[in-house]
């Protein structure tokens, strides 16, 4: 099955978008997922016809296709509580205004409708990013959070995005959430709670990221199978497990690529990941869409490792459905 390998440019939005072009042309990546940071795309400018083709002609010169663009920065201030100087580090001064939190989070919402305007003025067909959440500050849960507690960040999450996707539906472009702590879906029961909370509409769908899943012990090979039809987008992102008595899950506040943590992002391939069973399972269930190395090493050039993931994922994305791919979907259920 053929399909296009992509690079996530997020983690290069200190490059301009046209060094970002010419350098994934030249590894012979196929096209990019484009973030809407940096200054690599400003969804405000969706109506601005010749900016909107200036873009395009950047890829072109390039040999390159947008299939996808991002915008997890102001995805994730449309649900999260509290608004804080984390969210006034990474959003744009459109979106922060005068940082009131209620402004903020519609602010984020109006700029995700955008995004979605300008996905299909440049022909994306899906948008990735976060969607926050209003109750991942009582994970660790104590104080203790009732279920009415609970239940009524589901009910945050659908009402605020309910009105984004209606933007989403009228402009025929799909949201692709990003499974991922301090997201409202962080693992294999919020994803089923999230979809059914949002009314499983078509409009909203997954982002399957298995470097999020792999150090939360998540089967990511099962969660293809399980979610199937809801796979918008694939993000190709490793992580290495490093539990050795002191380093925990949950990193104690270190920064990437500390050894004392208990796991980090490493280069696609070098990781814990079963990337031979996960392609298989991708073409088992019949994903077609793009695979998008998302670079996230501090511990390698991503001159040198973006080029070498590219050729990882090419090489995989060969592989045939197997036995082997079902086996490790229903492994985790006894």
């Amino acid at each position: 099955m053929t399909r296009p390998v992509t690079l996530f440019t997020g983690q290069w939005a200190d490059l301009p978008f046209e060094e970002v072009a010419r350098l994934a042309g030249e590894w012979g990546y196929d096209g990019l997922e484009i973030a809407s940071w940096g200054d690599h795309l400003d969804v405000s400018r969706w109506d601005d016809d010749a900016y909107v083709q200036g873009r395009l002609d950047i890829l072109a010169r390039n040999g390159l296709k947008v299939f996808t663009i991002s915008n997890h920065l102001a995805g994730q201030a449309v649900c999260d509580d509290p608004i804080d100087q984390r969210h006034r580090d990474m959003l744009n001064d459109r979106v922060w205004g005068d940082g009131d939190p209620d402004g903020v989070r519609q602010r984020a919402a109006e700029e995700l409708k955008l995004t979605a305007r300008m996905a299909a003025r440049l022909g994306a067909k899906t948008v990735t990013g976060f969607t926050g959440s209003s109750i991942w500050k009582a994970v660790a849960m104590f104080p203790p959070a009732s279920e009415a507690f609970v239940e009524a960040g589901y009910e945050d999450f659908a009402e605020r995005f309910h009105p984004i996707l209606d933007v989403f539906d009228e402009v025929r472009v799909r949201f692709a959430h990003e499974v991922h702590p301090s997201e409202i879906a962080y693992d294999y029961w919020t994803t089923r709670r999230t979809l059914e909370a949002i009314g499983h509409r078509e409009a909203f769908g997954l982002n399957w990221d298995p470097s999020h899943m792999v150090w939360q012990d998540l089967d990511p090979v099962g969660f293809l199978w399980d979610f199937q039809d809801r796979i918008y987008h694939v993000h190709c992102k490793d992580t290495k497990k490093r539990l050795n008595g002191r380093s925990g899950r949950l990193s104690s506040h270190l920064p990437w690529a500390d050894p004392r943590r208990g796991w980090d992002f490493i280069s696609t391939g070098h990781g814990d990941v079963p990337w031979e069973d996960a392609f298989r399972m991708l073409n088992a269930i019949g994903y077609d869409g793009p695979l998008s190395v998302e670079w996230e090493d501090a511990g390698m050039d991503r001159l040198v490792g973006a080029p070498e993931a590219l050729e990882f994922v090419r090489r995989l994305s060969t592989y045939r459905p197997s036995d082997a791919a079902f086996d490790a979907a229903f492994s985790s259920q006894g």
